[in-house]
C-alpha cells in the first residue's frame, strides 16, 4: 500500500477506541488509511516529519458566529474597560474615516461604565456622524444621540432590531438598545439594518464571513457550525461554497425567529432538503432561544437577579409554546440547538426536548442547549439522560470576562451553577467545547486554556477551581464530543482507520507543556479531507518521500 502522505515522528491523539495513541498516521485519497508505530508505517509519496510535534482529530468548533467576523471598517472595543478608552478608540476611528457616513464599533463590555448601562450622553461630543455599537454577545447596542435621532428613537419610533431602553420618566430613549440578535437576524429585522447600518451591508457580511473562514483554517478548525443564518443570508453561505472560500467543513443552523409560523418552518424544510448534499456545506439544525442573556438582566432565571430583586428575566416563549415548538421541529425531523444561559431557561429547553422526545417516540436526536451558563443542581443529570449535547464556551467564564457584570448579577451564592462542564462530564454527558466567536476568541487553545485554569488569559483571579478539566478532556470536547453532537462520530472527531483525514498538527506536543504554554501554541497545519488547508512553516511545500 501506497500512502497518499505519512504524519510520523511524534505524538499522535487518536481518541479512537481501541489505539488512543499512535506514532504514525497515513493517509490516502482523503481518509486515514494507517495508524500505528512509525517504522512499521507503509511508504508514502510525501512525509510530514513531526519531529516530536502532536496530532490530533481536527478541532470541530461546535458555535461560531462566521457571519460576526471582524469588518475593517469597524473599530473594536475589545479589551476597552473603560469609558475613556472606548471615547479615544471611536475618536481616533471617527477622524481616520471621514468616508464613513456610520461610525460603528464592536465587542463593547457591559461593565465599561460603573454602577449602570452606557447611554447616549457617554457618547456625546465625539462626532456628529451617527454611532452605532453593539456589545461583545451582539446582544446589545449602544448608540449616540445623533443615530437615535437617524432611526428616530428619540422622536418614540420603534425599530425592527431591537428594543430601545426608556427611562422612567417621560420615556426618552437613552441610547441603549436590547435584545438585539433575536430581533436583527430576522427578515424583518435584517431588512431594518440593512436599510439605515452600512456595517451590514450584504457585501460586508459576506468579507466578514469568508474572514471568518480563513481564520478557522488558520486556527485548526476543520469542521465549524455557524449557530444562526437567516434563511435571507443563506446566499452568502452558498457563495462561499461556490467560490471555494470554505477551507474547513461548515454546518449551518438556521435561525427561527421568536413568532415564526408553520409555514416558515416548511420553508426551512425545503431549504435543508433542496440544500447541498456534496462538499463542504451542510444545512440542518434549527435555532432558538429559551431566553436572552445574563448581563443585561435579560437571561431567565429561577430566583431573582442578586442585584436586582423581584426581576427574574423571563423565557424567550412561555415554556408550553416554546415546548409545543420544539415538539413539532422535533416532528419533522431537525435538530434543534437552543440558546439557553440563565439556570429558568436552561430548565426550560431541557423540558421541551423530553417533551418533544416523548411525544413524538424520537430516539437519538442529539438535541442541544448552547451556552449553559447558569445550571440548577436538579438539572444536571438530565443532560446525560436524555442525551441532550451541553455545547458550551470554556473562555467565557474567564473572570476577566464575567468579573463585575456576571458576577454580581447571578450573586456568589450561585457561582457554583457557572459553567458546569467538569460535572457534566462527569456525569457522562456529551459536552462540546466552542468559541462562539466573535463572543470570545476563536483559538481553541484559548479555550483549552479556560478551560483548564478558569482563569483570565493572565493566569490571574481563577475561581469555581471544582469545575476545571484536564488537556486530555478538553481536546476531547472540541474534537471526539463535537463530531457526536453532529450524528459525525464515525467520520469526524477521531483518528481511525476508513475516518476522514482531517487532523491539526501543533507546534509542541501540547502534553508536555503547562496550561499558561498553550497560549504561546499554534496550529503548524490544518488538514481537511486529506489536503493541508493551511500551513504555518511552509512545510507542505517542502516535503517528499521519505
Amino acid at each position: 500500500m501506497m500512502l497518499d502522505t505519512l504524519f510520523t515522528g511524534g505524538a499522535v491523539r487518536t481518541f479512537s477506541v481501541g489505539a488512543p495513541w499512535a506514532e504514525a498516521v497515513g493517509v490516502t485519497d482523503g481518509v486515514i488509511s494507517y495508524l500505528g508505530t512509525a517504522a512499521d508505517a507503509p511508504a508514502a509519496r510525501s512525509t510530514v516529519h513531526l519531529d516530536g510535534r502532536l496530532v490530533t482529530p481536527g478541532i470541530i468548533d461546535s458555535h461560531n458566529h462566521l457571519l460576526l467576523g471582524f469588518d475593517d471598517d469597524a473599530v473594536s472595543l475589545e479589551g476597552a474597560s473603560t469609558l475613556a478608552e472606548v471615547r479615544r478608540r471611536i475618536s481616533e476611528h471617527a477622524v481616520a474615516r471621514p468616508d464613513l457616513k456610520w461610525i460603528c464599533a464592536e465587542n463593547a463590555v457591559y461593565s465599561v461604565v460603573d454602577g449602570r448601562r452606557p447611554n447616549s450622553d457617554d457618547l456625546a461630543g465625539l462626532t456628529d456622524r451617527p454611532i452605532f455599537i453593539t456589545t461583545y454577545d451582539q446582544h446589545s447596542v449602544w448608540l449616540n444621540h445623533a443615530a437615535m435621532s437617524a432611526l428616530g428613537i428619540d422622536r418614540g419610533g420603534d425599530i425592527a432590531w431591537g428594543n430601545p431602553e426608556r427611562d422612567r420618566s417621560g420615556g426618552r430613549a437613552t441610547g441603549w438598545v436590547t435584545d438585539f440578535y433575536t430581533s436583527a437576524m430576522t427578515r424583518h429585522g435584517l431588512e431594518g439594518l440593512q436599510g439605515s447600518i452600512p456595517l451590514y451591508s450584504p457585501e460586508r457580511r459576506y468579507r466578514r464571513l469568508v474572514s471568518s473562514l480563513d481564520m478557522a483554517a488558520r486556527f485548526g478548525i476543520t469542521t465549524v457550525v455557524e449557530p444562526q443564518v437567516p434563511l435571507a443570508e443563506l446566499d452568502l453561505m452558498y457563495r462561499a461554497e461556490a467560490e471555494k472560500r470554505m477551507r474547513s467543513r461548515v454546518i449551518s443552523a438556521i435561525y427561527h425567529p421568536v413568532g415564526a409560523d408553520a409555514e416558515f418552518r416548511r420553508d426551512i424544510r425545503e431549504a435543508v432538503d433542496d440544500g447541498p448534499k456534496t462538499g463542504k456545506l451542510r444545512l440542518g439544525p434549527v435555532k432558538l432561544y429559551a431566553d436572552d442573556v445574563i448581563e443585561p438582566h435579560t437571561a431567565a432565571m429561577l430566583d431573582d437577579y442578586s442585584n436586582r430583586p423581584g426581576k427574574r428575566g423571563r423565557p424567550t416563549l412561555p415554556p408550553t409554546e416554546f415546548s409545543a415548538l420544539v415538539t413539532e421541529l422535533d416532528r419533522m425531523g431537525f435538530k434543534t440547538h437552543t440558546h439557553a444561559t440563565g439556570d429558568w431557561g436552561v430548565r426550560v429547553a431541557l423540558d421541551a426536548i423530553e417533551a418533544a422526545a416523548a411525544r413524538n417516540k424520537t430516539v437519538d436526536r442529539r438535541h442541544g442547549i448552547v451556552h449553559v451558563e447558569c445550571l440548577d443542581p436538579e438539572d444536571l443529570p438530565r443532560f446525560r439522560r436524555s442525551g441532550i449535547v451541553a455545547a458550551m464556551q470554556p473562555r467565557h467564564c474567564s473572570p476577566d470576562l464575567v468579573a463585575g457584570t456576571w458576577m454580581e448579577n447571578v450573586g456568589e451564592d450561585r457561582w457554583d451553577r457557572a459553567w458546569r462542564y467538569n460535572s457534566l462530564i462527569k456525569s457522562g454527558a456529551h459536552v462540546a467545547f466552542s468559541s462562539d466567536w466573535q463572543v470570545g476568541e476563536m483559538d481553541p487553545l484559548v479555550g483549552v486554556y479556560s478551560a483548564m485554569t478558569r482563569a483570565g488569559l493572565n493566569g490571574d483571579a481563577a475561581w469555581t477551581p471544582d469545575e476545571r478539566v484536564g488537556l486530555d478532556q478538553a481536546l476531547r470536547a472540541y474534537t471526539q464530543a463535537g463530531a457526536w453532537a453532529w450524528h459525525a462520530e464515525n467520520e469526524l472527531g477521531s483518528l481511525q482507520i476508513g475516518a476522514r483525514a482531517d487532523l491539526v498538527v501543533w507546534s509542541e506536543n501540547l502534553y508536555d507543556l503547562q496550561a499558561g504554554e498553550l497560549l504561546d501554541q499554534r496550529a503548524d497545519l490544518t488538514v481537511v479531507g486529506g489536503e493541508i488547508v493551511h500551513d504555518a512553516t511552509s512545510e507542505s511545500g517542502a516535503v517528499g518521500a521519505a
